[in-house]
């Protein structure tokens, strides 16, 4: 992949009610919920410019004050704020509210609670490494059900040999779990209108079409959904022996 058609914007999810975080939550959004001594918001943040994104959108909407007050004066990557206090638009609908702060080259959709502990090449960096505009049109990070930390559902992605994903069927189960980070072709929401949906539908349709892809995690994948899983996390990053979030 040349340097030209890799992703430099980032769309950070962080607009979610974070009920299962309960009582964490009543008074502070999940985002700034605290892993390993700093906001998740900011361990995704720092991640993010370290692989070489250069702008980041973030949307907003429970406790929308905080997170705004929390990244005033950051500037790497440069924030932009995407205000959903109006209607909570969910993944898909926040991302078409977004677009016209994203531009037309494929960015990086990243969940503001989505956290693991790297081994060697960082998986953000290996992600945009894959890249590959001419045949994808979403390439997602997924990680292994049976190895990752607080995760206990039925996985989401079978993963072919090509590199490309199909779903589980209903009732059954997949070897992967979505990781919460994905690059997306903004044509893929061509004619949708703002309104709430799921990134689900996009997904679905890049794999109707052949170009959803998606590259494995290397390291530990953290599901922190409640407050038991967030101890959980921070004991795994205390016990990881200099390996970094």
């Amino acid at each position: 992949m040349t340097t030209a058609q890799r992703p430099t914007t980032a769309m950070v999810l962080a607009a979610g009610l974070g009920t299962r975080m309960r009582p964490l939550t009543d008074t502070m959004p999940k985002p700034l919920v605290p892993l390993a001594g700093r906001a998740m918001l900011d361990h995704v943040l720092d991640r993010l410019a370290a692989a070489g994104i250069n702008k980041a959108v973030v949307n907003v909407h429970y406790l929308a004050d905080k997170i705004e007050q929390h990244l005033n004066g950051r500037t790497a990557p440069e924030i932009a704020i995407s205000d959903e206090r109006g209607v909570l638009l969910e993944t898909g609908g926040g991302v078409v509210r977004a677009l016209p702060l994203l531009g037309t080259a494929p960015f990086v959709i990243h969940n503001s609670d989505s956290v693991w502990i790297e081994r060697d090449v960082p998986n953000l960096v290996r992600l945009l490494d894959s890249w590959d505009s001419a045949r994808m049109d979403s390439l997602m990070l997924i990680a292994p059900t049976n190895s990752s930390l607080g995760y206990d559902g039925r996985g989401d992605f079978h993963l072919a040999s090509d590199g490309t994903v199909q779903r589980r069927a209903t009732d059954a189960t997949a070897p992967y779990v979505f990781a919460g980070v994905s690059i997306i072709n903004p044509a893929r929401f061509a004619n949708e209108t703002e309104r709430p949906f799921s990134l689900n539908l996009i997904w679905d349709r890049a794999i109707a079409a052949g170009r959803a892809f998606a590259i494995p995690l290397d390291g530990l994948w953290m599901h922190v959904g409640t407050p038991e899983a967030l101890d959980e996390a921070n004991d795994a990053i205390a016990n990881a022996q200099g390996q970094s979030l």
